[in-house]
């Protein structure tokens, strides 16, 4: 990572948590291959869900039909658990692609952003 993606990352983060208090986040990682994706409750320190491309029930397709699964599994996950709204942590990456292909895809499955 270079500066310019660490500073994006905490301006990202901090004008997120500022607006959005209380609300658990969902982060995304993403690879060359893979996508990965994390609901953190930040108050209790503990991760709500998780889901990613490397998981056995996913099969091997295209990155963007990999991330809409992927998109689509954290917000079932996320549904079982109780968790409704969360707010959308992009990290050092736009909205843009693969990152909005799976935030697309968790707000067809039911979260609300």
């Amino acid at each position: 990572m270079n500066f310019k993606s660490i500073k994006r990352k905490n301006r990202v983060r901090f004008k997120a948590k500022k607006i959005n208090k209380g609300k658990p986040r969902l982060t995304v990682f993403r690879s060359a291959k893979n996508i990965y994706a994390q609901v953190i409750d930040d108050r209790q320190r503990v991760t709500l869900a998780s889901a990613s491309s490397i998981e056995k029930i996913i099969d091997k397709k295209p990155k963007k039909e990999l991330s809409e699964l992927v998109g689509r599994l954290i917000a079932e996950r996320c549904l079982e658990k109780g968790c409704k709204e969360v707010y959308f942590d992009r990290g050092r990456y736009k909205y843009h692609g693969r990152v909005k292909q799976l935030a697309e895809s968790a707000k067809n499955g039911g979260l609300k952003f």
